[in-house]
């Protein structure tokens, strides 16, 4: 594992659409380097100040990458109701933009993550040849909705060229195991997929586990950061 290295953080402001706006979080190794850069976006409960995805970036941004994790205008505004997909996908336009007009990224890969929602928009982004990134990390994507079963939200998978990684935990309501593995085999791009034992929907584990809240994220951004290098 390459040696942790400083790294700069500072808020950027993302211009979406009309009179939108959201805001970012940049991280920026002290260093430069080729490792890449990759977007992170939230769930739909949460902002970017989301445990797991604070933690996914800052590691990866400590072991050279350049990392924005950023929010959706509803949740930069505090509004529990969701935007539209429109407005969610611009939010994602503007922030690969932003990202890709930076010098530290101009010669490197772009990489998208998202979790829940955010890897749902993602997903729909790459399918459609709207979001250009290399590879593609899905945290806790919601294959349905809790007791939905029969009403699978995996279409949009079957369009996707691009690697992907799946980290889904095993008690998780939006995503019954028995139904994402069968689905996986089906896709027609390369796939990965990391199952969190006792994990929930954000990845929470009890204490009976044994395993620390901190562990499982270290878990989830060490895999990532080897499967990025892979």
């Amino acid at each position: 594992m390459s040696t942790d290295v400083p790294m700069k953080n500072r808020v950027v402001i993302l211009h979406v659409e009309g009179d939108e706006q959201a805001s970012g979080i940049l991280s920026i190794p002290d260093r430069s380097t080729s490792a890449g850069s990759i977007l992170i976006a939230h769930g739909a409960g949460n902002d970017m100040n989301e445990p797991v995805i604070v933690f996914l970036a800052h590691y990866l941004a400590q072991r050279g990458f350049v990392t924005l994790r950023f929010n959706f205008p509803y949740s930069e505004k505090g509004r529990k109701t969701v935007d539209s997909l429109k407005v969610l996908s611009a939010t994602f336009d503007a922030a690969y933009e932003f990202l890709s007009s930076l010098s530290e990224c101009r010669t490197g890969r772009i990489y998208a993550a998202g979790k829940s929602l955010g890897g749902r928009v993602a997903a729909s982004m790459v399918a459609e040849g709207r979001l250009l990134v290399d590879r593609l990390i899905l945290l806790g994507y919601p294959l349905h909705a809790p007791g939905r079963k029969e009403q699978l939200k995996d279409a949009v998978l079957f369009e996707i060229l691009i690697p992907m990684l799946f980290f889904a935990g095993a008690k998780d309501p939006f995503c019954d195991l028995v139904l994402l593995k069968e689905v996986l085999p089906r896709l027609l791009a390369s796939w990965d997929l990391d199952i969190i034992p006792d994990g929930d929907h954000s990845f929470k584990v009890p204490v009976s586990s044994g395993v620390s809240q901190i562990g499982v994220y270290e878990r989830i951004s060490r895999k990532t950061y080897d499967w990025l290098n892979a």
